[in-house]
């Protein structure tokens, strides 16, 4: 990103969103914040610079949330303040907004002052919770297997947190040890790895999730379209911004822009 130059044509932008490698700020790593070599908020906050949108939102894991992270989160809001922004940080729990996840994420809104002053964080708890069991049912029904209501059933809790695709996380599982067990202990799921279909008719023992089931977890649309091999499919999804919680914090961020143009007027 450094030495980047936005073409000369590129108009208005309302918003620039995104995530940024998680790593830096994860429990499960050395939390090395400013430190790690792929710490990329710098760059992403330097592409702000340069297109000065009226919105920002830049997405995280909850580590970065941690007291440790206090400075680097106030460097930040400074270095946007310079640039004309107003902003903060929150905690969003991606179970509180219909997805079968726990999921917490820091999340970094900042915004124009004549938006600013309009915008709300989205109110959690308005959609029903969903179980594990409620969103993937009719999925490990769907060839026939027998088992598949008392499995449903039994999984009557949100799933931990997904997290899986890279090498580092091995590939096509459902994540560390901790979240394996409860995947096989509470959820009554292979959490080891995925399956390639959903159990068949005699299918005896704990049933795998393939990729489009991970996919439901995560809080995409069971038709949403994937492309290539299983772990690359994996890859696309395992560590995604459940779409769930990035369209009800989009549609607080677009409701603060039009109440902005609609007060100029």
């Amino acid at each position: 990103m450094v030495g980047w130059t936005p073409p000369s044509d590129i108009g208005p932008i309302d918003l620039v969103a995104g995530g940024v490698p998680c790593p830096p700020f994860s429990i499960a790593g050395r939390r090395l914040g400013n430190d790690d070599d792929r710490d990329m908020f710098p760059s992403m906050l330097e592409l702000v610079e340069h297109v000065d949108p009226k919105v920002v939102m830049i997405e995280n894991v909850r580590g970065l949330l941690g007291k440790r992270f206090d400075g680097y989160r106030q460097q930040i809001l400074a270095r946007l303040a310079r640039s004309g922004y107003e902003g903060e940080w929150e905690l969003l729990e991606a179970q509180d907004f219909g997805v079968p996840q726990l999921r917490p994420r820091s999340v970094l809104v900042a915004a124009k002052p004549d938006v600013w002053k309009f915008f709300k964080w989205p109110t959690p708890g308005l959609k029903p919770r969903v179980t594990v069991g409620a969103a993937l049912g009719e999925m490990m029904a769907e060839d026939g297997w027998e088992g598949a209501a008392a499995w449903a059933a039994a999984a009557d809790s949100v799933a931990p947190t997904l997290v899986g695709g890279s090498k580092k996380h091995g590939g096509a599982d459902l994540g560390p040890t901790r979240a394996k067990r409860h995947w096989d202990e509470i959820l009554g799921t292979n959490g080891k790895v995925l399956g390639n279909e959903p159990p068949q008719p005699g299918f005896v023992g704990p049933p795998k999730l393939t990729v489009q089931m991970a996919a439901v977890i995560q809080g995409f649309p069971t038709d949403w379209e994937l492309a290539g091999k299983k772990t690359a499919q994996y890859r696309q999804i395992g560590n995604a911004f459940p779409p769930p919680v990035a369209e009800a914090v989009g549609r607080q961020i677009r409701h603060a822009i039009q109440e902005a143009q609609d007060a100029a007027r």
